[in-house]
């Protein structure tokens, strides 16, 4: 049986709604019988938006300085905050982002540092940090770069369907010549990597979008499809790779194509993410894929206009931290399996001669 994990969850932007889908999320007792979660952030701000909430119930929690202290049956609250925290639902101040912060470095450091199993992180605002001295895009570059990993793929995931993206938070304009035979290979071995690693897909199949309307229509509207993916679906198919394309995608989801394959490689953010939150918002999921640990969020912002409000819908954070722990459990029974087999490819084929020496 799989053990019960541990997994922390960062409050995001204390101002947004993060601390109310983590709330209602947590209200479900069920989801204290598969994880033991450690919540990054205040014990105050938490009853701040717990009055707030109605028809919650009661919610046992248990406040705590270090993730060793977590009760199992129990919503733990690290406070990595200060005792004179300031919320002000819908608005971005410095002060939400600073406390997004501390929450995200506390949740890592300790991720990292194996004292939880999995972390899930609530919605940032990515410019209120950056004015605030965080020097990162959003999570997934800064879970790079704490990781000290050489690449990671975002991978949208919901039950229908799993979109990967070759290049994340960057303009539009620099997508073109970010792009390379190398990046995108590079990508497809990821999501292979992950997607029978963390989903337990067996030889998986993964579509590749174009980049150009109409796939470029034979080189009128650009030739990205034919120098630049087109080589790289090739040079995965010689590794064993599925993939398949390049597809136009709006013929591609607008025609349900996506039903056919394990997963979908996209060029850019919003070329993969406009379709999958419209099919699956939800529930949807954002899963970092190539980190040493697992890491997923909601789908979703911080929704300013919708703070305090008590309209928040928790779906897509109890998706997240479901699939924090499937992923783990996955992860788990994958390695489990591949030292067995192992194990029974390479026996010991030492040879013991009469004299009881042991030949290499």
């Amino acid at each position: 049986m799989a053990k019960k994990l541990v997994v922390g969850i960062t409050q995001g932007d204390s101002n947004g709604i993060g601390y109310e889908v983590i709330i209602k999320a947590l209200a479900d007792e069920r989801i204290l019988e598969f994880c033991t979660p450690v919540i990054y952030g205040s014990s105050k701000i938490f009853g701040f938006y717990k009055k707030l909430i109605h028809n919650i119930g009661q919610i046992n929690t248990n406040v705590i300085s270090d993730a060793k202290e977590a009760h199992p049956r129990r919503v733990n609250i690290l406070n990595c905050l200060t005792d004179n925290v300031f919320v002000e639902p819908g608005l971005s101040t410095p002060d939400s982002a600073k406390a997004a912060i501390a929450s995200l470095e506390k949740g890592v450091e300790d991720l990292k540092n194996g004292r939880i199993d999995a972390l899930v992180t609530a919605p940032i605002n990515k410019r209120a940090m950056n004015n605030e001295g965080f020097e990162y895009t959003g999570h997934t570059e800064y879970l790079q770069k704490a990781f000290g990993t050489d690449d990671v793929t975002m991978i949208m995931v919901s039950d229908q369907l799993k979109v990967g993206i070759v290049t994340t938070h960057i303009p539009l304009k620099d997508v073109p010549g970010a792009l390379s035979v190398e990046k995108i290979l590079h990508k497809l071995r990821s999501m292979k990597k992950s997607l029978e690693r963390d989903f337990g897909i067996g030889t998986p199949k993964i579509a590749v979008l174009g980049l150009n309307p109409h796939c470029g229509d034979g080189g009128l509207l650009g030739d990205e499809e034919q120098s630049v993916i087109l080589p790289a679906i090739n040079a995965a198919n010689d590794e064993g790779i599925l993939a398949f394309g390049p597809y136009s995608a709006d013929g591609f989801f607008g025609l349900g194509n996506y039903s056919k394959f394990d997963a979908i490689l996209a060029m850019y953010h919003d070329q993969g993410l406009a379709p999958f939150k419209a099919l699956a918002f939800e529930d949807g999921v954002n899963y970092t894929a190539g980190l040493p640990a697992v890491r997923t969020s909601p789908d979703h912002g911080t929704a300013y206009e919708k703070a305090g409000k008590d309209v928040a819908d928790p779906r897509s954070m109890i998706s997240a931290i479901y699939a924090a722990v499937d992923i783990y459990n996955n992860r788990m029974a994958y390695d489990e399996l591949q030292a067995n087999r192992m194990q029974i490819v390479m026996p010991d084929t030492s040879v013991k001669p009469k004299g009881g020496k042991i030949i290499e």
